[in-house]
């Protein structure tokens, strides 16, 4: 929490949640970054009981709307998602040819020695502004869900929120999406 505001209180609630890479840095620019997080949702989604309802990753952040299911914490597991990938895209970075492997292993250093549980390298930003999305507010739920398809075309990366491979934008118009959606 460090004195974070947004923080899961509910863990059988729906959450609208954005883990963000310190400091913004573009990181899921690379496809092996992206697939990283695809792959571990779907872990999750298949083993840790998590329900991914929304989804978007965007070159610095992960948008969701996500909740647990019955028997599992919602913040156990976006916990061990962050421990997880981050230590993976790291290696990742390390071991794959990487233009900018000095200045983001740098970056993830620095950010690390400010945090006294960080060893080495600091990934993911501590908080993930978890913001409860109450089922009587369904419009609430719409914006959230607007919002987070809406993203690629704001940023100029599609016209159409559908077009946006790592969105569930797919699911919402009836296609295929690359993570295992519960739609809402």
């Amino acid at each position: 929490m460090s004195g974070d505001r947004y923080y899961i209180r509910d863990q059988n609630a729906i959450y609208f949640l954005t883990p963000t890479v310190v400091k913004w840095l573009d990181v899921f620019t690379r496809p092996n970054h992206r697939e990283v997080i695809v792959e571990s949702l779907n872990y999750c989604i298949d083993k840790k009981g998590l329900n991914v309802h929304a989804w978007c990753l965007m070159s610095s952040h992960l948008h969701l709307i996500a909740s647990a299911q019955d028997g599992f914490k919602l913040s156990d597991i976006v916990r061990d998602f962050k421990k997880f990938t981050a230590n993976t895209i790291i290696n990742q970075i390390k071991e794959a040819p990487e233009s900018r492997r000095e200045m983001l292993l740098t970056e993830f250093e620095n950010a690390g020695l400010s945090d006294k549980r960080i060893t080495k390298y600091k990934f993911w930003q501590e908080s993930n502004h978890a913001i409860e999305l109450e089922p009587w507010k369904p419009n609430i739920i719409d914006q959230k869900l607007n919002y987070i398809h809406y993203n690629p075309v704001e940023a100029g990366l599609v016209s159409r929120p559908e077009d946006y491979l790592y969105s569930s934008a797919r699911d919402y118009a009836g296609e295929n999406g690359l993570v295992k959606v519960v739609l809402i």
